[in-house]
């Protein structure tokens, strides 16, 4: 089976100054894969690429089996595309602003029952210009979904969120995924893209620095873990690669239960910015919001 999405040696420079530099991808079907980099390391242009937004100085690109510079209208309408922000609909009822896009669709999802999975069924009558930003996002998700898209671009959908809505929206891109949807997301929010994500690729210096899953990426699940605890009235650290036999060993010497014990590997946050470190002049800090469970 073809892959959704297979780059070889994407190139694009701007006034002779390379954006992308010999990118390589390739995107399993019915994946999440997120793409995490820094701003300015040929992120932005390599999605619209991807797009057909934006055309390529060299190198491969298939996106559904067509090449996006060539690919005519019976190929965009199976993709879905969500934006940063949308503009020009503020005088329609968001419910206009959906149905006007599903009429872009050959086979568009129920209008209403859209309404219902952005969580705006409440606001199906209220003018798009009075939303909040937070609902303006959920109808940006809901103009992306509305024609039952093959392979879904997702660019920083949950800004503006709280994070009840960030968690139902977690819910909804789950929701596509088991449905077969093929789902690019690239976001600065880590732990989105640590519960999303299949797979995820750090770009930087215009090239694909590497792909792996959350966990591995970088070999993060391999390095060694810091188990504390409290003893003696201060907090004792360590660092191991075997973390469960140490705390076996605490808990033995302690008859059960280990005071303050944490047992804690190398986050997604530290893994990503070793990786871009040495490819970035100032690195920019990603965002980790805390999101309640």
């Amino acid at each position: 089976m073809t892959s959704p999405v297979l780059v070889e040696g994407l190139h694009k420079t701007y006034s002779g100054v390379p954006a992308v530099a010999g990118l390589d991808l390739e995107i399993h079907a019915g994946e999440v894969f997120a793409l995490l980099g820094p701003n300015g390391a040929g992120k932005t242009t390599t999605v619209e690429v991807l797009e057909g937004f934006r055309r390529r100085d060299g190198g491969r690109v298939e996106v559904l089996g067509e090449d996006p510079q060539s690919a005519g209208l019976d190929w965009r309408q199976r993709l879905g595309i969500v934006l940063q922000s949308s503009r020009g609909l503020d005088l329609l009822t968001v419910r206009e602003a959906l149905a006007s896009t599903a009429k872009v669709y050959r086979q568009p999802r129920d209008v209403d029952e859209v309404l219902e999975w952005v969580g705006l069924g409440e606001k199906r009558d209220a003018r798009t210009a009075s939303l909040s930003g937070g609902q303006r996002r959920r109808l940006d998700v809901g103009m992306g979904i509305i024609g039952r898209p093959e392979l879904l671009f997702l660019d920083e959908p949950t800004t503006g969120f709280d994070p009840r809505a960030r968690r139902d929206f977690w819910a909804l891109i789950a929701g596509l995924a088991g449905d077969g949807t093929t789902i690019v997301l690239t976001t600065h929010y880590l732990d989105e893209a640590e519960q999303l994500a299949d797979r995820v690729g750090v770009i930087a210096g215009g090239r694909m620095l590497t792909v792996d899953t959350p966990a591995q990426l970088g070999g993060r699940h391999a390095q060694e873990a810091t188990v504390s605890w409290r003893e003696d009235g201060g907090v004792r650290t360590l660092s191991t690669a075997e973390p469960t036999a140490e705390v076996a060993r605490l808990a033995a010497r302690f008859g059960g239960e280990v005071p303050e014990l944490v047992v804690a590997r190398p986050t997604l946050e530290d893994t990503y910015l070793r990786l871009i470190e040495p490819h970035a002049v100032s690195v920019e800090r990603p965002v980790v919001e805390e999101v309640a469970r």
